[in-house]
């Protein structure tokens, strides 16, 4: 049985495409900036919990093009999306220790 990862199914809908001419990293870049402001743009005007009631659909949607952009960059850089979130997690628990920002909102930078 053929299990494919996620990669593997975004790189094989583009690839049946021929659309990996057109999938370079600053256009994917652009590409998660326009994706994630439509998602932004679901919010605006609207408390969270009146889009929630009544986006969830149009949430994911934004939100999965977000995230197959974001595999597709990674993919062209070669970046292995765990290990990269693993490493900016070890820096993020780096600066904001538990005992300093446990319920605290604070960058960083002030705590």
């Amino acid at each position: 049985m053929n299990h494919m990862n996620t990669m593997d199914k975004i790189n094989k809908f583009r690839d049946d495409r021929d659309w990996r001419q057109f999938h370079n990293e600053k256009d994917l870049a652009i590409s998660i900036s326009l994706e994630a402001a439509e998602l932004l743009e679901l919010f605006q005007w609207k408390s969270p919990e009146e889009v929630r009631e009544t986006s969830i659909e149009r949430i994911k949607e934004e939100l999965a093009d977000v995230l197959i952009y974001s595999h597709m960059l990674a993919s062209n850089l070669d970046l292995d999306i765990d290990e990269i979130i693993e490493a900016k997690l070890e820096k993020n628990n780096i600066k904001y220790p538990v005992d300093k920002s446990r319920g605290n909102k604070e960058k960083y930078t002030k705590l």
